[in-house]
């Protein structure tokens, strides 16, 4: 009976769990986005996608000529060919953060980490550029994605979860992006991925205050760290 008990209560929690667009409006809205963006790039014209990528890349030439639209852009395309893994970042980051704290400052997370580490990265970029450490080529290189907003987010979150759950999630996602920066050997993830990351820590004092006035939460994963009574 108790065991019945726990399984169901399980079930309700993982329910509770499942983004919906009531509860997820942010989340499930930026991912239709993607999916349309993505299949676009699929199926459309490849030169027309080629161009609309290059006028959309956050590079360091872009950024210095059109900064907003580079900024804004950059952050409604998949970096690669395939959605679905967006799918469950989202899943396991910006939607259970978002029934945190709610949509509109979700969003402020998300677009925090998108331009910050950007920028930063790219700064990084010129520098290297400018001390002959890296090639001119670079100040063009097509940066597109949303994976600084992603981390940001999934930072922001760890802040808001049990401190057993903090740490493995911080040690998770600290292992995965020290990984990728060393199979990659790409400048600006190796600046950007980190920095995101760092960014969704340094929110916590902004989100803890908010997240204070609603009800404890139970000890559980990551999914469930956020489910309501």
């Amino acid at each position: 009976m108790a065991g019945t008990r726990a399984l169901s209560r399980l079930a309700r929690a993982l329910g509770r769990g499942v983004p919906t667009p009531r509860r997820n409006p942010f989340a499930l809205g930026y991912l239709a986005l993607l999916l349309g963006t993505t299949l676009f790039a699929r199926f459309a014209d490849p030169g027309t996608v080629q161009r609309l990528h290059q006028a959309s890349s956050s590079d360091a030439h872009n950024l210095f000529v059109h900064p907003v639209r580079a900024l804004l852009f950059s952050g409604l395309w998949v970096a690669g060919p395939v959605w679905l893994p967006y799918f469950w970042a989202f899943l396991f980051t910006v939607a259970p953060l978002e029934r945190r704290i709610g949509g509109l400052r979700a969003a402020g997370v998300l677009a925090t980490g998108h331009v910050g580490a950007t920028l930063l990265s790219q700064a990084v970029v010129v520098a290297a550029v400018a001390a002959g450490r890296a090639p001119a080529a670079d100040l063009d290189a097509l940066d597109i994605g949303v994976s600084y907003g992603v981390l940001t987010s999934l930072g922001a979150l760890a802040g808001l979860l049990p401190p057993r759950w903090r740490a493995a999630v911080l040690a998770g996602a600290a292992l995965f992006v020290g990984r990728q920066a060393l199979a990659d050997g790409d400048l600006v993830t190796a600046v950007g991925h980190p920095a995101a990351l760092a960014a969704g820590v340094a929110l916590w004092p902004f989100l803890r205050r908010r997240d204070r006035a609603r009800p404890a939460r139970p000890q559980g994963a990551l999914v469930l760290a956020d489910a309501r009574r």
